[in-house]
């Protein structure tokens, strides 16, 4: 019994997220020791820490950046002068590193030649619903990724049916395959996907992958991409997590994103771990969603890779974008009906597209809205949109997890019910589980499938992608598995809201002021 115990302590202190945990609590103490000490040192002392604290509050309310956001830290720095000031130099600033701005910067405008699109394709949007149009093209303009037609879409409401098709498609890989994940994790998927990706490798297939370092910081041992790179695969790391107090650690690859041969193209919410896929029960039934695209349209996520792996590989070499365009390995036409637009958002300018897609079809929404989201830790923008649109008649509901996987993030979450229920919006929690799906769907036109949660790390912080999708199929596969899935699950009442406990209403006011890091 002991040897297990001593061996269980061995494990943890040897584990790598306990190191990395250990030595950012030091940091974090010392820093606070540090800034307390000159606070309580000497009254001069504690009025430079005031002014600093003053001038931090300046210095944000006069960024450029989302009136929410600014109001959620001043107040939190108001609130907690020296701590908040530090917690917001730490995990506040969204900006990252100057040599990966500049990189990203460079490869993008070497690969706009091939990023304008077809100008018949807006046009014929524009002809067809101009209000609609007009989304579409701001995605573009912000984005840089544009419209496409003669793309199929095929959407899965749950992981466990797009497994074997990604499966059957990374076979008949013939040319390359792409793949960018925030999680990876040793199990069914993982283990089935790795020997396909070994196997093409083998082959002569271009194989590539990266994976976000944090997101795998409990899943994969370190440095896991030699043992990637051993088998043939080219493999780099995103933003390598240090166990430092620094900012930039704070901007998170969370795209989910594989191309095959560049006419075919997955993306959605579902990492590659068997939790996804329902192999392994870690918070009751997974929903979670995904489309498939071949077409023309798949060209957007094969860039948003490309440029991706430019940034993070370390050299200078650009990619032969050209080399990589849809039509390349598939001469025929595609076919399709309707309209996609996949696009990325990325904390590398002050434009939160993936914020604004979703209020875009908010605000113009006519007669319904559908969204599902795990988490719901929203701004007073989106809560705004959200409240008028539901006062102004628009069917207005909102799908959030029955079983959490972060309880106080679902703590937090729950905070926001009252004010949406009041105004009418309908609520409601997936009783069998855990939903991670992110998804809109509006009006039977417009729906949204892609990676974006609504909270602030996803909307200011990280870089994420979705699929803006018009006029096909898919749009009614979004909403109908929508009312299918309310039959899972428990609608949200104001008898429900009014009957928290006052310990648990007093912690959701505190978490409201920590909403930012959440």
């Amino acid at each position: 019994m002991l040897i297990k115990v001593l061996k269980k302590l061995l494990q943890l202190i040897f584990n790598r997220i306990f190191y990395v945990a250990v030595a950012l609590l030091v940091q974090l103490g010392w820093i606070l020791l540090l800034f307390w000490r000159l606070n309580n040192y000497s009254k001069y002392a504690s009025a430079v820490l005031s002014i600093i604290s003053v001038l931090c509050v300046l210095w944000i309310a006069n960024k450029k950046i989302n009136p929410s956001y600014k109001l959620a830290w001043i107040t939190l720095i108001l609130a907690i002068p020296v701590f908040g000031m530090v917690l917001y130099l730490l995990f506040g600033k969204s900006r990252v590193a100057t040599a990966m701005q500049e990189k990203f910067d460079s490869i993008l405008h070497e690969s706009w030649p091939y990023l304008r699109g077809d100008p018949m394709a807006m046009k014929g949007l524009w002809e067809k619903d101009p209000e609609v149009a007009i989304q579409s093209q701001y995605i573009q303009r912000f984005s840089g990724y544009p419209l496409h037609k003669n793309t199929s879409v095929e959407y899965f409401q749950v992981g466990d049916d797009i497994f074997p098709i990604l499966i059957k498609e990374l076979e008949n890989a013939q040319h390359y395959i792409f793949m960018e994940y925030f999680i990876i994790n040793d199990g069914v998927m993982w283990r089935s996907i790795l020997d396909i990706l070994e196997k093409k490798a083998f082959q002569g297939v271009d194989v590539r992958l990266i994976y976000d370092d944090f997101g795998c910081l409990t899943t994969l041992p370190h440095k896991y991409y030699e043992f990637l790179r051993s088998k043939g695969i080219k493999c780099e790391v995103f933003n390598p997590f240090r166990p430092l107090l620094n900012v930039i650690m704070n901007n998170r690859d969370h795209r989910k994103i594989c191309v095959i041969d560049g006419h075919t193209g997955f993306t959605g919410g579902i990492n590659l771990a068997d939790e996804y896929i329902n192999q392994k029960e870690r918070f009751g039934h997974w929903k979670d969603t995904a489309v498939m695209l071949k077409g023309e349209g798949v060209w957007n996520l094969t860039a948003m890779f490309l440029h991706m792996w430019n940034v993070v590989t370390k050299t200078d070499e650009v990619s032969n974008f050209k080399s990589y365009l849809p039509h390349r390995y598939h001469p025929s036409p595609f076919q399709g009906e309707g309209y996609v637009q996949p696009y990325c958002d990325t904390p590398l300018d002050d434009e939160t597209v993936g914020e604004n897609v979703y209020l875009n079809i908010i605000n113009r929404a006519k007669y319904y809205v559908y969204i599902c989201t795990p988490y719901l830790i929203i701004d007073n923008e989106m809560m705004t949109a959200l409240c008028l649109a539901s006062k102004s008649g628009v069917d207005v509901r909102i799908m959030t997890p029955g079983i959490p996987d972060k309880k106080i993030v679902f703590l937090l979450t729950r905070s926001y019910y009252e004010q949406l229920l009041e105004a009418g919006v309908k609520i409601y929690e997936y009783q069998p589980g855990f939903l991670h799906a992110k998804s809109f769907v509006c009006d039977d036109k417009i729906a949204v499938v892609g990676t974006i949660n609504m909270d602030y790390r996803s909307l200011y912080l990280h870089f994420e992608n979705g699929v803006w999708m018009y006029g096909n199929q898919a749009v009614m596969d979004v909403k109908q598995d929508y009312i299918d899935t309310l039959d899972y699950c428990k609608k949200i009442t104001i008898t429900f809201c009014s009957g928290r406990k006052l310990p648990e209403r007093m912690m959701q006011s505190v978490l409201r002021l920590c909403a930012p890091m959440l």
